[in-house]
């Protein structure tokens, strides 16, 4: 997989391409990053790539130009070019996936006050992290990018994916390890007796708690099973 960040900053990426999952993904070949300097796209000594904006107002607007041109310069017919927007749609573990099976991926940082609305015709979906606003968009394209590769095959073990939070549509159960006591602290029993029957639900049963007590939205129209269900019921009549 190829994925190319089009950035005006790209210093800001030096460390996190080195960190374990980008790096061991592009030792292996499963996955090529590349920055783009949407400055070295810019007319004149100084590059700018920004511009007041029409009709006035404050700040300062991402020209046409400098961007469309360094999205030209990498995009194929095998291209898939993400926008990072507050209007877009907000990004889920779906969306990870759905990426992770394209041939190239490519991505547009944003900065200042916005960019040209021209712009967008370019892209084929825009995209929202969070309802938050940001500087800019380098963030954003490396939560998605750490969120893409470690979902290609070989770059983890394919069982340290499917129990995570939102895999299931669900928040993942607690997890323990060594001391048995901290602080007088304990590990749940059920965790300790060796019966993975029981282990298996009551993993799910937390799951659905804490998905329950801190993502109810995620329940809303999720299909449920008969033991998710019956599950779903135990937590309520704890609770009252």
């Amino acid at each position: 997989m190829r994925i190319t960040i089009l950035t005006m900053f790209p210093e800001i990426f030096a460390g996190f391409l080195q960190g374990p999952v980008l790096k061991r993904a592009q030792e292996r070949g499963t996955a090529r990053t590349e920055l783009v300097d949407i400055k070295e796209f810019a007319d004149g000594s100084y590059r700018h790539i920004d511009d007041s904006p029409y009709g006035g107002g404050a700040g300062m607007i991402m020209k046409c130009g400098p961007v469309i041109s360094a999205l030209k310069s990498v995009k194929t017919a095998d291209s898939r070019c993400i926008l990072f927007s507050p209007r877009g749609r907000k990004y889920t573990q779906e969306d990870a996936h759905r990426f992770s099976r394209e041939k190239h991926l490519i991505m547009l940082c944003g900065h200042y006050e916005g960019m040209d609305e021209r712009i967008s015709r370019y892209f084929d979906e825009e995209i929202c992290m969070g309802d938050y606003i940001l500087t800019g968009g380098e963030v954003c394209a490396m939560a998605v990018a750490d969120s893409v590769v470690r979902l290609l095959p070989g770059v983890l073990r394919q069982e340290s994916t499917e129990d995570e939070s939102f895999e299931s549509g669900l928040l993942e159960y607690p997890q323990y390890t060594r001391p048995k006591v901290f602080e007088g602290l304990e590990v749940p029993d059920v965790l300790l007796n060796g019966n993975h029957s029981e282990i298996r639900r009551w993993r799910l049963k937390e799951s659905l708690r804490a998905t329950m007590e801190r993502r109810p939205d995620l329940l809303d129209g999720k299909a449920l099973s008969e033991e998710e269900i019956k599950l779903l019921e135990e937590i309520r009549k704890e609770i009252l």
